[in-house]
């Protein structure tokens, strides 16, 4: 009898140690991170077999231990959910800050001063580069909305050139007047950098590759928040 009871107990013991409730924990290599910059999540947690990752923006995932990059700053809150079984499950969560030096566009025509939409713009890091049309930024073209703006992030603080075209119209030989009017100043760290462009309407041209385009030429440009200084 004694024999039954001592096992009874023990058997008590295995299912309960089997059935222990999972301990969610995680850490990160930061939480103030840049966008586009990776993110390595290392799960720390126990008693845990399953296990499902919300990193606050839309997107999940079921790996152990995940890496994850941001495309729009902001703060986000990750959750991590940690299961043993099906019916078990505890939770740890996380702020996450993204951070960007973001460049805000708003391209408008010059004498109107009415919103030029679907303009393709490319960010070049010299002139040179800009006037032969060569290693635009990420090789990459954002495109103006309904009301002429286009935002980008994840730039360097630095000066960028400004080439602002559509599929129909470009900039490239008759924005000679002032390279100013085609470049930024030094972008402000961490901050959103507010320039308007203004574009003038200027008739057909030949491309470089040979067809013909209607253009705009950027005939000026300002800073939205000349206040601020350069860090």
């Amino acid at each position: 009898m004694k024999k039954i009871i001592i096992l009874s107990a023990i058997l008590v013991l295995l299912i309960s140690s089997c059935e222990r409730s999972p301990e969610a924990d995680f850490y990160v290599n930061s939480n103030v991170v840049d966008v586009y910059e990776l993110v390595y999540f290392s799960n720390t947690s126990t008693n845990a077999d399953l296990f499902k990752w919300d990193f606050g923006d839309g997107t999940v995932s079921s790996l152990s231990n995940p890496t994850h990059a941001y495309e729009i700053p902001g703060r986000y809150l990750v959750t991590l959910e940690a299961y043993q079984g099906t019916k078990n499950i505890d939770r740890a969560s996380m702020y996450i800050d993204v951070l960007s030096t973001t460049l805000d566009i708003e391209v408008l025509e010059y004498y109107d001063h009415y919103p030029v939409p679907e303009a393709s713009i490319r960010l070049y890091r010299t002139q040179y580069d800009w006037d032969h049309e060569t290693n635009w930024l990420y090789g990459m073209e954002w495109y103006t909305d309904a009301n002429g703006i286009a935002i980008i992030y994840g730039l360097d603080p630095i000066i960028y050139y400004v080439d602002i075209w559509h599929p129909t119209h470009n900039n490239y030989i008759l924005a000679n007047d002032d390279m100013n009017n085609v470049k930024t100043f030094p972008l402000i760290r961490h901050e959103v950098n507010q320039y308007t462009f203004y574009v003038d309407y200027v008739g057909s041209v030949n491309r470089k590759d040979g067809r013909n385009v209607v253009q705009y030429k950027v005939v000026k440009v300002e800073r939205k928040n000349p206040g601020k200084q350069a860090r």
